[in-house]
């Protein structure tokens, strides 16, 4: 059974980000679970499914979902913005993991995890927490820097998430990792 739900989820996360044309943010994902591994090596099957499909939400962001937040001072800071984003990604999953007859036990365990992983809270929900960081500043950070260079966001703007994203980590040996990512990322936004 070990690592079947992985699998499947997996396939469903690929699948609905190259449906929706948001193929990018398939490489944060692996990215992702590979730094969950590498911080927390034992890590469960669990953990594993949530670093997948923590952001499952993007491939189904509607028009008005993403409306929502349009007159937000920076939605990418946002806690209101980050909440939303983290529930209705853990939503998406527990209706795909409940129509998929897996254990509620472990849906749960599951949407619990995806539901922390932009603010933390225990040591796995930090772990996610830590390993997203850092896959954001090797997969994502080009589109941030971009969308300042294309003027669709502010420096100060993509600044602050880049900011947010290194302070909220927690681990020592994550920060450490993530610093030079930082630095170069701060450096090719001036």
């Amino acid at each position: 059974m070990k690592n079947n739900i992985f699998l499947l989820v997996k396939k469903f996360v690929i699948e609905s980000f190259t449906n929706s044309n948001k193929v990018g943010s398939i490489d944060h994902l692996k990215r992702t679970v590979y730094w969950v591994k590498f911080l927390y090596p034992k890590a469960s099957e669990e953990l594993l499914v949530a670093a997948i499909s923590h952001d499952i939400v993007r491939a189904f962001e509607t028009p008005e979902y993403i409306d929502q937040f349009k007159n937000m001072k920076n939605r990418f800071t946002n806690s209101k913005y980050l909440k939303v984003h983290q529930d209705t990604s853990a939503k998406i999953m527990e209706e795909f993991l409940t129509t998929n007859n897996i254990n509620k036990k472990i849906i749960s365990t599951i949407t619990e995890l995806i539901k922390k992983h932009e603010v933390g809270g225990d040591i796995y929900q930090n772990i996610l927490k830590d390993a997203d960081s850092l896959s954001f500043f090797e997969t994502s950070n080009k589109k941030f820097i971009n969308m300042v260079k294309e003027g669709k966001e502010s420096k100060e703007k993509v600044k602050e998430k880049f900011d947010w994203m290194y302070n909220r980590i927690t681990s020592k040996k994550a920060q450490k990792i993530a610093l030079s990512l930082y630095t170069k990322s701060i450096k090719n936004l001036n």
